[in-house]
């Protein structure tokens, strides 16, 4: 399953509600964070969304995904959550190992600046300019035609209890469907 959404729309959260059902997830900005420790660059929004341009320019739009391909091959579990999927080379770099079932999350940029703001991560965006070219970075590598063709979607402007109820009931739908 793959889960996408514009940062700040829910996806950790959601992520971690999947966890508590016993699916492994893995996070593709992990990809990108981890390498970026390797080179040395500090994990800042603009060091990190450079980062994820050059990888993608240099070894092609489903690099990040080739990597999280390696890491779903050792979990050994039928089903995997592969968090933050931004591009539709990635979705059929996915499809090459598995059925893909997308989930999208969306919450409107108000509420995600908002909740960006809040949340402290080094690569969190520090004004409302910078959030704005986040937004359009990911844009332009491709999240939109993902978010377009989700199986699923979950709004996220409400509780945590909210999401907590709506995550549930779309993941079980999934992983019903996937079993019949």
């Amino acid at each position: 399953m793959c889960l996408t959404g514009m940062p700040g729309s829910g996806k950790t959260t959601i992520s971690e509600i999947v966890k508590e059902m016993g699916i492994p997830v893995i996070v593709m900005g992990d990809v990108v964070r981890e390498e970026a420790r390797i080179r040395g660059i500090e994990p800042t929004p603009k060091n990190l969304g450079k980062l994820m341009i050059e990888l993608r320019e240099k070894m092609g739009a489903n690099v990040i995904a080739k990597r999280c391909v390696d890491k779903i091959k050792e979990l050994n579990s039928k089903i995997v959550l592969v968090e933050g999927v931004r591009s539709l080379e990635e979705v059929e770099e996915f499809r090459k190992v598995g059925d893909v079932k997308i989930v999208a999350v969306h919450s409107s940029p108000k509420t995600r600046y908002e909740r960006l703001s809040r949340r402290g991560r080094s690569d969190d965006p520090k004004s409302w300019e910078e959030f704005g070219e986040r937004d359009l970075r990911e844009l332009d590598v491709g999240i939109g035609r993902v978010i377009s063709l989700a199986d699923e979607m979950i709004i996220n402007e409400g509780t945590l209890e909210d999401l907590k109820k709506n995550t549930l009931k779309v993941f079980r739908k999934v992983i019903q469907n996937d079993k019949g």
